[in-house]
């Protein structure tokens, strides 16, 4: 009789077990100084970053704060983490996450003196003291936000922006530890910080909303690197590890999410690799690959299309999705535009940034902008013109495929400056806006007033990455938004 009733109460264990495994809240420890404490944010209980964090999780989630007012990194600073309770806390939580942000007491004058010698070895050694815990938790580095003073006498801007971010940045990479931008996130929003250090619950709903997004990321199983030629070249990109490689004889590069998103998405910048990268960063973060195929300067004639045909089915057949989105600043708009004409069923959208999109503008200086004689002969060369007469009939630019492109209902965005007197707006984005708008496209266009060619990008890329997002569903395939909104 007693084995007839050992194998059901074997499942009758083994059930409870998987209950009480379920049951278990995932936990994150939030650890940090003033800025994670909550420090000057009204309600501090239900608005300091962790607080909201933990009402947007919801169910499931036990979000601890151990913010400690005033702390450093530093070993050797005037308030180390490491002496606090709330250190001590945090171990003992033993956490599933890490949110690690500390840095900006430390650009204090009274511990500046030892950022150079101390911050990167405290700082992995801080890493480490929380990996080494039982529940293995995933290490999460938050660059500090903004200070909007540039006072030397106390925490100081130009350190945070000179000094610690680029630290921070190396440590991911070293480490392999995940990180969230929160510098740009906010850098246009001083009013949030009424002290010019402390966001205040409006800046901390930013700060949680961000953090929120990355905890419930969809991941999907994906190491590119293997498919990549054996003697690449790894290198730091801001904190993400890039290779450099060669394909059919140019130079390549493919940048690699610390988890990839669902669907696989990717980047496809054109030209001026690393040039203003905040948006490129930002969708890292979210699980997009960043390539570039360096075709320069073939202005999208035919060879370099064949060379981008061969790149794009070699990097689809590695196993990133079969749509990118095509990034061109300056010149570059004449790549992706050629791309998206020829290859239009390869595209999700396109991001064009102060783009040339008539060669007789730039370089070729029959407008009012200034051209280059030298890029203008590039040009004739790369498409066989003999002469100035025929370059200038030339009918591939992108103001005249305008119609054709807007016919594939792609959408596109394009970042100008107003005041750029070297691919003047009038002339290039404002025609071809015209034109597609006329033909029925999906085109946006964000002006910066006073703006001149550079610089590309902004500051808060958060608009562009938004338009990223969109045209690829990654909101949706995310749930983080119901389909058809």
């Amino acid at each position: 009789m007693s084995k007839v009733f050992f194998i059901p109460l074997l499942l009758i264990n083994l059930i409870f077990h998987s209950i009480s495994v379920q049951s278990q809240p995932i936990k994150i420890a939030c650890v940090g100084n003033s800025i994670t404490y909550g420090a000057r944010v009204e309600n501090r209980e239900q608005n300091s970053y962790p607080s909201q964090l933990a009402t947007m999780l919801g169910e499931g989630y036990e979000v601890g704060n151990f913010g400690r007012n005033g702390a450093t990194l530093l070993k050797r600073g005037n308030l180390p983490y490491w002496e606090t309770e709330q250190y001590q806390e945090a171990l003992a939580f033993n956490p599933d996450w890490v949110l690690i942000k500390l840095g900006t007491n430390d650009t204090k004058p009274v511990n500046r003196v030892f950022l150079k010698e101390d911050f990167l070895n405290d700082y992995r050694d801080l890493i480490q003291s929380f990996r080494d815990l039982a529940s293995k938790p995933r290490v999460v580095l938050l660059l500090p936000v903004p200070v909007f003073t540039e006072d030397t006498t106390a925490i100081t801007a130009r350190v945070v922006r000179e000094q610690l971010i680029p630290m921070i940045r190396q440590l991911a990479y070293e480490t392999e530890c995940e990180v969230i931008n929160l510098y740009n996130l906010m850098i246009d929003k001083p009013e949030l910080l009424p002290d010019n250090v402390h966001p205040n619950a409006a800046g901390a709903t930013i700060m949680a909303n961000r953090i929120y997004e990355h905890i419930v990321m969809k991941g999907a199983e994906f190491d590119i690197s293997s498919s990549l030629p054996s003697n690449k070249q790894a290198f730091n990109f801001h904190g993400f590890e890039g290779y450099d490689f060669e394909f059919m004889g140019r130079k390549a590069k493919v940048v690699k999410p610390k988890e990839t998103a669902i669907g696989r998405p990717w980047v496809w910048r054109a030209r001026f690799f690393g040039h203003e990268p905040q948006a490129d960063i930002a969708l890292l973060e979210r699980g997009f690959h960043i390539a570039y195929c360096d075709v320069a300067e073939l202005f999208g004639n035919d060879e370099s299309m064949k060379i981008w045909d061969g790149f794009y089915q070699f990097l689809t057949g590695a196993g990133l999705s079969d749509k990118s989105v095509m990034e061109g600043l300056s010149r570059g708009g004449v790549y992706i535009y050629r791309w998206t004409t020829k290859y239009p069923e390869r595209v999700a959208g396109v991001y064009a940034d102060a783009p040339v999109l008539d060669l007789k503008s730039w370089p070729g200086g029959q407008g009012t902008g200034k051209g280059s004689p030298e890029v203008w002969e590039t040009f004739k060369e790369d498409y066989g013109f003999k002469s100035d007469k025929k370059a200038l009939k030339f009918k591939g630019n992108p103001v005249d495929l305008a119609e054709k492109i807007a016919k594939t209902g792609i959408p596109m965005l394009h970042v100008v400056g107003d005041a750029d007197d070297l691919v003047p707006v009038a002339e290039n984005t404002s025609v071809f806006e015209e034109r597609v708008k006329a033909a029925g496209g999906d085109i946006q266009v964000i002006h910066k007033p006073g703006v001149g060619h550079h610089p590309h990008s902004l500051e808060n890329p958060q608009p562009i990455v938004d338009f990223v997002l969109k045209c690829t569903d990654y909101r949706v395939s995310q749930n983080l938004i119901p389909a058809g909104n």
